[in-house]
């Protein structure tokens, strides 16, 4: 592991400061191309088999433009039926749909730029690979792949996004104007070659050292779900379901993988590489090589840290308050929380003083005063109402579902990291968890029930609920073949893989984007539109395209 992620930061500074000038995309600033002694020295290292090798690892270090970042969740978490926007945060507008969400948005652009710088690099890759000596032709053969696999990933987060965007599959070495939109049809096609030829030549398992490259596991698994996605777009063929099936079955059985005994753990904080993990992408604990590192630890948590006995500390995280679960997600979505410990283990139920003294109550008015020493209990979420009296008895704070506010509200705790230098750090240092063994499973159990196999899919399915049941309640966690419709995924779905940026992608290919956020977001409701299910092309590609608009259409209502 040490080895790679040193190769994927020593390449990050390598290619994104040097490489990279000359790869940029179509999409880039032409004054960063125009730092022509930069783009040779690119040009000639990518050439060479030390060029070659670090060029892989850079076309990796893309994957930290999404996954954990604010523009990841800003995509994916806000704008559905299950998080509405906290009290703090500069991007509401994404969460609300209103006109300020429009096709000139900072984090919209650089989603697209750096998808593209990524994309290059790796056609880059592919174009030169075979020329590049002095690296054993089977070493060579799998870091191809590896970047077909990359390439894939980026199109295919693009393609769900965007609709039909330009597909550049050879290196661009100079700006050009001559761009258009390919067809949504014609982005799948290249995303399912890349894969279908990549994972022949990926390994079944990856050695310690080079842990976070892409395996086969990993590229059927996406594969797996391109067809799940595709078979409800504009590009759906017949067999996308069983071609599904097939991949994500070949992922549960053909590779070692399974689900950790307790759900908690997958997401506990050191054990990000368990055998529930098929892809991480990764971050390190060096300040100086870690970009931006993995934000997600700030978004979802509530303002802890300025009530009375708290401080903010790195243990309870920084609070961002950007996130907060709507009533639908705590009402319907963890409804059971007798037999199912999703919530219990999702969510933070309690905070510990750390702030020692007598302070007069800020939220729960039923005692006037309340006294902490070090590490007793200061606030507690007991997830549902108790009344006056009951509140009354405890001697800390009780935040109950009616004093739920855009500060106060249960913070999801995938994502904290109590292993930041400080409490103020953003740059967080762990792995981000893209591909579990759970999300196969209920992603195979849909793919079963579209093809009409109820009962195959409640036997995937109920393996994901075994292991979520508190113990002795299994039984009671079992659903029934006659139970399994879209409406079972639809909340199955988001009580295993809540906050994991997959929502708003899910929501989409249901077909009920628009429906179901205008239901459960209030924020939302008012101005969602049909429209909504594609994001705005960035006004700057469109500008700086030949032809302008008519040769690289808006997407309709921006």
């Amino acid at each position: 592991m040490k080895n790679l992620r040193y190769l994927f930061e020593k390449s990050t500074f390598v290619l994104k400061t040097a490489i990279a000038a000359a790869l940029l995309s179509f999409g880039s600033c032409q004054s960063i191309l125009e730092e022509d002694v930069i783009s040779r020295i690119g040009n000639d290292y990518m050439n060479t088999a030390g060029g070659f090798n670090d060029g892989v690892n850079s076309a990796y270090s893309t994957l930290r433009m999404w996954y954990g970042t604010e523009r990841g969740n800003n995509f994916t978490v806000f704008g559905t039926d299950t998080y509405r926007m906290g009290s703090d945060g500069s991007w509401k507008f994404i969460n609300q749909y209103t006109n300020q969400f429009d096709s000139q948005t900072g984090q919209l652009n650089e989603i697209w730029d750096e998808s593209y710088r990524g994309i290059n690099t790796c056609n880059a890759l592919i174009e030169r690979g075979p020329n590049v000596t002095g690296i054993p032709e089977a070493t060579k053969n799998l870091r191809l792949s590896e970047v077909k696999f990359l390439r894939a990933h980026y199109y295919f987060i693009l393609v769900q996004l965007f609709g039909g965007v330009d597909l550049r599959l050879t290196e661009t070495l100079v700006p050009t104007r001559n761009v258009s939109r390919a067809t949504v049809s014609q982005i799948y096609e290249a995303i399912i070659k890349d894969l279908t030829e990549a994972i022949p030549e990926l390994p079944a398992v990856i050695r310690t050292s080079d842990y976070g490259r892409a395996t086969r596991p990993a590229a059927e698994h996406l594969l797996g779900k391109v067809y799940l996605t595709k078979a409800t777009s504009e590009a759906n063929a017949a067999d996308d379901y069983s071609k599904a099936e097939v991949l994500l079955r070949k992922v549960i059985t053909g590779y070692g993988f399974i689900l950790l005994p307790d759900y908690k753990s997958v997401h506990a904080f050191g054990n990000e590489i368990n055998d529930e993990v098929i892809f991480a992408v990764q971050y390190t604990r060096d300040p100086l090589n870690n970009g931006g590192g993995n934000n997600g630890h700030v978004f979802f948590l509530m303002e802890y840290d300025t009530q009375p006995g708290m401080r903010r500390d790195t243990q309870n995280g920084r609070p961002f308050k950007r996130y907060r679960p709507t009533n639908y997600t705590l009402n319907v979505i963890f409804a059971d929380r007798v037999n199912d410990s999703r919530y219990s283990k999702s969510f933070v139920n309690h905070f510990l003083s750390n702030r020692p003294g007598t302070f007069n109550t800020s939220f729960d008015k039923s005692k006037a005063s309340i006294t902490f020493a070090a590490g007793d209990t200061a606030i507690y979420l007991p997830g549902i109402e108790w009344t006056e009296a009951e509140r009354a008895a405890k001697p800390y704070q009780v935040l109950t579902p009616s004093l739920y506010t855009d500060k106060l509200y249960p913070a999801l705790n995938k994502f904290l990291d109590p292993g930041r230098i400080d409490l103020t750090q953003f740059e967080g240092g762990r792995d981000y968890i893209a591909f579990r063994l759970a999300d196969t499973y209920l992603m195979l159990g849909e793919a079963l029930f579209r093809q009409g196999k109820n009962g195959e899919a409640a036997d995937a399915v109920n393996i994901v609920r075994r292991r979520a049941a508190f113990p002795g309640k299994e039984a009671s966690m079992v659903v029934t073949p006659g139970q399994i419709n879209l409406e079972f995924f639809i909340e199955e779905r988001e009580r295993e893989l809540s906050g994991e940026q997959m929502r708003w992608f899910d929501l989409k290919r249901w077909g009920i984007l628009v429906e179901r956020t205008r239901l459960h977001n209030l924020d939302a409701a008012p101005n969602i539109k049909d429209f909504h299910v594609l994001r705005p092309i960035p006004q700057n590609q469109i500008d700086r395209t030949e032809g302008g608009n008519a040769n690289f259409p808006q997407n309709p209502g921006y």
